[in-house]
Protein backbone atom coordinates (compact mmCIF):
# COMPACT_ATOMS: atom_id res chain seq x y z
CA UNK A 1 0.00 0.00 0.00
CA UNK A 2 1.38 3.47 -0.91
CA UNK A 3 0.33 6.66 0.27
CA UNK A 4 -0.17 10.46 -1.48
CA UNK A 5 0.47 12.99 1.42
CA UNK A 6 -0.86 15.95 -0.24
CA UNK A 7 0.17 19.53 1.66
CA UNK A 8 -1.53 22.99 0.51
CA UNK A 9 -2.34 26.77 1.08
CA UNK A 10 -5.54 27.29 1.99
CA UNK A 11 -6.72 30.96 1.22
CA UNK A 12 -8.78 31.81 5.05
CA UNK A 13 -11.06 34.03 2.71
CA UNK A 14 -12.50 31.38 0.62
CA UNK A 15 -11.69 28.02 2.78
CA UNK A 16 -15.53 27.70 3.32
CA UNK A 17 -15.79 27.50 -1.17
CA UNK A 18 -12.75 25.24 -0.82
CA UNK A 19 -14.58 22.88 1.38
CA UNK A 20 -17.40 22.76 -0.79
CA UNK A 21 -14.98 22.15 -3.55
CA UNK A 22 -13.31 19.06 -1.84
CA UNK A 23 -16.57 17.48 -1.26
CA UNK A 24 -18.51 18.16 -4.77
CA UNK A 25 -15.53 17.80 -6.81
CA UNK A 26 -12.48 15.82 -5.23
CA UNK A 27 -13.92 13.50 -2.70
CA UNK A 28 -15.98 11.76 -5.23
CA UNK A 29 -13.15 11.75 -8.05
CA UNK A 30 -9.94 10.08 -5.68
CA UNK A 31 -13.25 7.57 -4.44
CA UNK A 32 -13.37 6.18 -7.58
CA UNK A 33 -9.52 6.42 -8.63
CA UNK A 34 -7.99 2.98 -9.38
CA UNK A 35 -6.52 1.58 -6.50
CA UNK A 36 -8.17 3.76 -3.91
CA UNK A 37 -8.09 2.56 -0.41
CA UNK A 38 -8.74 5.15 2.19
CA UNK A 39 -8.00 9.14 2.61
CA UNK A 40 -8.26 11.47 5.40
CA UNK A 41 -8.25 15.34 5.19
CA UNK A 42 -6.89 16.78 8.15
CA UNK A 43 -8.17 20.22 9.42
CA UNK A 44 -6.42 23.02 7.91
CA UNK A 45 -4.33 25.31 10.81
CA UNK A 46 -2.98 28.84 9.67
CA UNK A 47 -3.83 28.34 6.31
CA UNK A 48 -2.28 24.87 5.64
CA UNK A 49 -3.76 21.63 4.74
CA UNK A 50 -2.63 18.17 4.71
CA UNK A 51 -4.32 14.49 3.21
CA UNK A 52 -2.96 11.52 3.38
CA UNK A 53 -4.48 9.04 0.66
CA UNK A 54 -3.71 5.88 0.26
CA UNK A 55 -3.50 3.35 -2.69
CA UNK A 56 -2.82 -0.14 -3.01
CA UNK A 57 -0.22 0.39 -5.59
CA UNK A 58 2.89 3.51 -5.89
CA UNK A 59 1.55 4.10 -9.81
CA UNK A 60 -2.28 4.37 -8.45
CA UNK A 61 -1.36 6.72 -6.70
CA UNK A 62 0.92 8.97 -8.60
CA UNK A 63 -2.02 8.57 -11.44
CA UNK A 64 -4.53 10.22 -8.82
CA UNK A 65 -3.23 13.13 -7.37
CA UNK A 66 -1.02 16.23 -8.29
CA UNK A 67 -0.05 16.97 -10.87
CA UNK A 68 -1.22 13.84 -12.72
CA UNK A 69 -4.67 15.18 -11.87
CA UNK A 70 -5.69 18.86 -11.27
CA UNK A 71 -7.16 19.16 -7.67
CA UNK A 72 -8.66 22.17 -8.04
CA UNK A 73 -11.01 24.23 -5.58
CA UNK A 74 -10.95 27.69 -4.84
CA UNK A 75 -8.44 29.62 -3.06
CA UNK A 76 -6.32 26.49 -2.87
CA UNK A 77 -2.25 26.03 -3.58
CA UNK A 78 -0.88 22.97 -3.99
CA UNK A 79 2.32 22.84 -1.87
CA UNK A 80 3.87 19.42 -2.50
CA UNK A 81 2.98 15.60 -3.12
CA UNK A 82 5.00 12.77 -1.33
CA UNK A 83 4.66 9.51 -1.89
CA UNK A 84 5.40 6.56 0.82
CA UNK A 85 5.24 3.00 1.06
CA UNK A 86 2.99 2.24 4.17
CA UNK A 87 5.18 0.27 6.11
CA UNK A 88 2.37 -1.42 9.07
CA UNK A 89 -1.31 -0.40 8.44
CA UNK A 90 -3.01 -1.05 12.10
CA UNK A 91 -6.79 -1.48 11.36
Amino acid sequence: MYAAIVTVTIDPAQAPAAAAALMADVLPRIRSAPGFVSGYWMEPVGGQGLSVVLFEEEEQARAATPPAIGWTAPGVTVDGVEFRRVAVAVP
